[in-house]
């Protein structure tokens, strides 16, 4: 039992896990304050241009016993479709949609100018000595057949501490 306490433990506090928790919070924080925003001010604003048009209490009733003028009370009665509802939650979607496609805009821009920013980077000892393979190689089919040269005996040195290399990864 301690086992799997600890091995829980262990994923619990992985920085995935911890990141996917603090943004579903944040989440549900961002989407109060759209809500707020939608409900409180954008709303009002389509219902003042509309002539006092409250959509929130907007619906279709499905049977003859619904009587109320008002959605939660036109509910209670019996089956009605409240589109007016579905209208405000469909607006505060395309809000957060859109506040989100400007932030991933931004991080993707600034990510972009950092990489630019930052010089690339020093070559492996694996590089370099790939590098130096490649360089023996064209050097010596550059060079005449007859001359002696070193590069095969380098070229092996080379595959050598290579093999050395990646052995003791």
């Amino acid at each position: 039992m301690e086992k799997i306490l600890q091995e829980f433990k262990e994923f619990a506090m992985k920085g995935n896990v911890v990141d996917l928790a603090i943004g579903v919070i944040i989440g549900a924080a961002f989407g109060a304050i759209v809500t707020s925003l939608v409900g409180d001010i954008i709303m009002p604003l389509i219902g003042a241009a509309t002539g006092g048009l409250d959509f929130s209490n907007h619906f279709i009733p499905l049977s003859k016993s619904v009587t109320s003028p008002v959605l939660v009370e036109a509910k209670k009665q019996g089956a009605v479709i409240g589109w007016g509802n579905f209208v405000t939650v469909a607006l505060n979607f395309l809000i957060i949609a859109f506040v989100l496609f400007l932030a991933v805009r931004g991080i993707n821009s600034l990510k972009k100018r950092s990489e630019a920013a930052t010089p690339a980077a020093e070559p492996t000892k694996s590089e370099v000595l790939l590098a130096e393979i490649r360089d023996a190689l064209a050097a010596k089919s550059g060079a005449a057949a007859s001359s002696p040269s070193s590069s095969p005996a380098r070229a092996e040195l080379l595959l050598e501490e290579i093999r050395d290399a990646l052995a003791k990864k």
